[in-house]
Order: C-alpha cells, then structure tokens, then sequence
C-alpha cells in the first residue's frame, strides 16, 4: 500500500520489485542463518535472533517512514480524485473498500490467477526435492536441497527485473492514450508464465545426473515463477482505489494461499495416480490457465487512468 502512495506508475515495478526480494532472500537466507544459529548456540537463538532483527526493523520503519508523501510535506505522485471528508466509522470505510474489491471483475480475474501462480509456484519449492531424488538420479535429499536452492536465486533476479520490464513498458507506452497501464504490466507476467510452460518442459527433459544443469534450470524456473508472483500484486494495487489497496491485497493474499494448499493434498494424488508426468501435466496446466485468466486484461486500464477519462469526458 505504501509503495502505490510514494512511487508513481512509470517507476512503481521496480521499487515493487526490490521490495519483493525480501521474499527469495528471506527464503535463502533462513535455512543457512538459523541452522548456523541453532548449531552453536542452540535452536531458540536460531528463532529469537530474526525475530529481534524483524522487530528492530518494523520499530526503526514505524518511527521514520510518513504514510504518504503529503505527511512529509511533498505533493503526491499521482493526481486522482479527491475523496470527500467522511464521518463513517472505521468499519464503515472497511466495508467501502471491500465492496469495491469484491465487485471488482478485474480484481477476481487477478485473484483466480495468482491461485494457479502460487500452485505452480508451491509445487515447485514443496515437490522439487523428492522429483530430483525419484526421477533425476539425486544420491540425497542434501543434495538436491542444494539444486533446488536456485529456485530461489532465479526469483530474486526474475522479480526484480520484472518491475523493471513492467516500467520501462509504461514509460514506452505514455504516448499513446488508449495503452492500459496495468495492461503492460500484464503482458510481462503473460511472458513469464509462458517461458515458465517452456522451463518445466526443459527441466522434464533434463538427463538425470547432471545436477549443475538442473540447478540453471531450476534457477530459470524461480525466474519465470517470482516474476508473476511480484507483479500481479502491484496490478491488483494499480486497478482500485488508494483507499481501497489494503483490501484488495489481503483478498488476492487469501486467494493466493488457497492455490498454495492445492499443491499439498491435491497434487499429491495427481502424483501418485498418474506419477511424475500427471505432476507436469498439472503444473503446465495451471500456466495455460493463468494465461487464459490474463488475457481480458492484457490492455485494463489502472485506476488513475479510469479516473482522468471520466473527468475528462465530463469536462
């Protein structure tokens, strides 16, 4: 919510991006951190000690960082529709915002993809360890921890430089007015996921035993799967309200999860009935189906956009 208030569209995927990183670094960093923490000085500093950092950090940003750039004294970033002084309750105004993300089409069709995004994506770090023991010639699940650890190296580049792409897009895009912002953003995320169909055909075709050829395919794989999974929250961001960002990112969160869960129980039946090629079939599946989600809003329009059309044809 706060990146959508101090960065305008034009430069808002790359500081969404670099937030983001926390996610493959925080998934790297951990294992290593706590279990070197936890072999020397016990399990309990291996918890306490990122929990100190975390809180340090939430303190540090609680007193330093304004809400929105008029807090601090600058203009806003973005010029949109001045919302009337209100006297409702809070929860009135939760109420508002919700009604305006859940009768929001775009937002839904956002929500049911990040559902099959974080299925493939839950797929891969939940199953990849034991297809390299079962299928790719892994002497142990040490071992194929370490291929699998590019999962997350490849997302931390692939996110990163998706908000980048996602920027320069718009910038290309600012001369003409009939281009959806959030729309060029969409098409990024459209790319991704279909290198993402060609990354797992690939690592499905990769000989067993050649462990740092997995590794760069794996990598390439968490490329292609953080890269949708860091946009399509800012196009959820860009598509409603200001007011209304919270909720639309907690209702594509739930959602998110929900595809998550599905790659526990669920994905484990398709792999047993129908072994390592039904789990392809499943995961290729999902991309083909994000792909179809995404295509109605391969040219949507963000909210800003909206805004200053229907000012302009009232004027």
């Amino acid at each position: 919510m706060l990146l959508t208030r101090w960065f305008a569209a034009r430069e808002r995927g790359t500081y969404w991006g670099l937030w983001n990183i926390s996610t493959n670094l925080g998934g790297f960093l951990s294992p290593l951190v706590v279990g070197y923490l936890a072999n020397h000085y016990g399990w309990k500093w291996g918890m306490m000690v990122p929990g100190m950092f975390g809180l340090g950090a939430g303190l540090l940003l609680l007193a330093a960082l304004a809400d929105k750039p008029e807090d601090a004294g600058y203009p806003p970033v973005e010029a949109v529709k001045a919302q009337k002084p209100s006297e409702s309750s809070a929860a009135a105004a939760l109420g508002n915002s919700m009604k305006e993300v859940l009768t929001s089409w775009r937002t839904w069709l956002l929500a049911i993809t990040y559902f099959f995004v974080y299925l493939v994506r839950q797929g891969c770090t939940s199953w990849l360890i034991f297809y390299l023991l079962e299928a790719k010639g892994a002497p142990n699940a040490a071992a194929a921890a370490i291929t699998v650890s590019g999962l997350e190296l490849g997302g931390l580049l692939g996110g990163t430089l998706s908000g980048v792409l996602s920027d320069a897009a718009i910038k290309a895009a600012k001369s003409d007015p009939k281009a959806g912002l959030v729309g060029r953003r969409v098409q990024i995320v459209m790319t991704y996921t279909l290198l993402c169909i060609g990354v797992l055909l690939v690592l499905k075709a990769v000989p067993a035993g050649a462990a740092s050829v997995q590794w760069l395919v794996i990598a390439a794989l968490g490329f292609t799967i953080y890269g949708p999974q860091m946009l399509i929250g800012l196009c959820g961001a860009e598509l409603i309200s200001p007011k209304s960002v919270g909720a639309s990112q907690g209702i594509l969160g739930l959602i998110s999860y929900m595809g998550a869960a599905g790659a526990g129980i669920p994905l484990s039946y398709l792999q047993v009935k129908y072994g390592w090629n039904g789990y392809f079939v499943a995961m290729i599946g999902a991309c083909i189906i994000s792909l179809l989600l995404l295509l109605p809003l391969a040219n949507a329009h963000s909210y800003v956009q909206r805004e200053r059309a229907a000012k302009l044809a009232q004027a």
